[in-house]
């Protein structure tokens, strides 16, 4: 069974950037692969434009990202109001990068135009995106907005968002021909979905299909459970469910503020569950980037290739 993850909302605010070195080199040690995000405006301007120390550091980091096992999905550009790539700033207004990707009225070339500048933004230090991963919102503007969309009948992301990252990804402009894409998660109705497809290039939504119990975003105590991925005898937790099912993947959601090595709640955990993975299935998985997963998926036309991973 193929394992992986998504890993929101890396940045350089809530913890060191040493703390990020340090997530990407135990990864490499021990071949653990997934992918995080880098939000070049989260804090309001691009530290691409202007940085202290620990952002110029955060971003050579981000650059040895995939060196080290791990993907990089843009998380868009601000994780938040929309971004003036003139000024450098965040926009003050209502509209949200979240809920923006589900405006029906968007067009193709205001997303695609979006997406260029944000993947243009990070060329300038070297960073290479493979994917997009979905800001979720939950400022009252967004939830109002979300509620609106609900009533008119078009709570999905805007197709013409898809379209755009196609073209992008036939431009040459991500990292990898086939895009992989990070929507929502469920424990049990799950699957990669393709969004938007043409010859060789090709968008897929990977749903991760285990939840975030390493702090989530809130760095909550309460929220830490390596139990809940594997046991420590290595008979249960949701890892040796989908296992037991036959399933072809077990991926899971995780957020920087909880899973950080500096302050984060979770990094012991996360250390507990690989471990447990070592020593209970190290001959039963096999861990794959997201967008090695949507590559492979993409070019066998299913699953089919899992089996010879």
């Amino acid at each position: 069974m193929i394992l992986s993850f998504f890993l929101d909302d890396t940045n350089p605010q809530d913890a060191d950037a040493a703390a990020f070195l340090e997530f990407i080199n135990y990864c490499n040690t021990y071949g653990i692969k997934g992918e995080s995000s880098f939000i070049p405006a989260a804090s309001g301007n691009s530290i691409i434009r202007a940085h202290d120390q620990n952002d110029a550091k955060f971003i050579e980091y981000v650059k040895l990202a995939w060196s080290k096992g791990i993907d990089t999905h843009m998380e868009l550009m601000t994780h938040n109001t929309l971004f003036n790539f003139e000024t450098g700033f965040r926009i003050d207004n209502d509209v949200h990068e979240g809920p923006w990707l589900y405006e029906p009225l968007v067009t193709l070339n205001e997303y695609q135009k979006y997406f260029s500048n944000i993947i243009e933004e990070a060329d300038k230090v070297g960073v290479k995106y493979t994917g997009l991963t979905w800001p979720g919102c939950g400022y009252d503007v967004c939830i109002k907005r979300f509620a609106e969309l609900k009533a008119e009948g078009n709570l999905k992301i805007n197709q013409a968002a898809y379209e755009a990252l196609l073209n992008l990804a036939k431009n040459d402009k991500f990292r990898g021909r086939v895009v992989s894409i990070f929507h929502e998660a469920n424990e049990n109705n799950f699957g990669i979905f393709r969004k938007a497809v043409d010859g060789k290039y090709g968008v897929y939504d990977l749903m991760p299909n285990a939840l975030d119990y390493f702090g989530i975003w809130e760095n909550s105590i309460e929220m830490v459970n390596p139990d809940y991925y594997i046991t420590e005898d290595g008979k249960s937790g949701i890892i040796i469910k989908h296992l037991q099912n036959n399933e072809p993947y077990c991926m899971w959601h995780m957020h920087w503020q909880g899973l950080n090595p500096g302050n984060g709640v979770g990094w012991q955990a996360f250390k507990k569950v690989t471990g447990r993975i070592r020593q209970h299935l190290s001959d039963k998985v096999i861990w794959m980037r997201p967008s090695d997963i949507v590559r492979a998926y993409h070019d066998a036309n299913g699953w089919g290739f899992a089996a010879n991973v």
